[in-house]
């Protein structure tokens, strides 16, 4: 599978071991940045990874920052963005199974590594259910 990435200055560190942990599994990984930890502001890299994302569909985004609270909102004021954010493994699992989410959000300052990994396995591992919650997945857009 094919991913973008992009962080703020608050979430470098974990997305560089996401986006190395992603390689290491066999995915290919689009780093948007940033690249160093000066101040930078959060909506600007989720703006630029949901428009990479919904430019190609067979693709998936991760966005983190501080919390992941502002890099999921910047993210889901786009049409056709489902972005999730998740603190846990079943977190990750519902958002794929029941609500199709294509953009993963954590925030650094609230996981650790070890929980990022799984996350992460969690969300990989998912696919939506369909079903009873495509109704539903469809009501987000209106």
């Amino acid at each position: 599978m094919k991913f973008f990435i992009a962080t703020d200055h608050a979430g470098i560190e974990l997305k560089n071991y996401t986006a190395e942990l992603l390689k290491q599994k066999g995915h290919d990984v689009i780093d948007l940045g940033p690249f160093t930890t000066d101040r930078v502001d959060y909506p600007d890299y989720a703006h630029k990874l949901c428009i990479s994302v919904l430019e190609d569909l067979q693709t998936q985004g991760i966005l983190i920052c501080g919390s992941g609270i502002g890099m999921s909102m910047a993210a889901n004021r786009h049409e056709g963005i489902r972005a999730a954010l998740c603190h846990d493994a079943y977190t990750a699992t519902v958002a794929r199974a029941h609500n199709d989410a294509n953009v993963l959000c954590f925030g650094e300052r609230i996981i650790g590594k070890g929980v990022a990994e799984s996350i992460l396995d969690a969300w990989i591992d998912g696919s939506f259910d369909g079903g009873r919650h495509t109704a539903r997945v469809v009501k987000i857009e209106l």
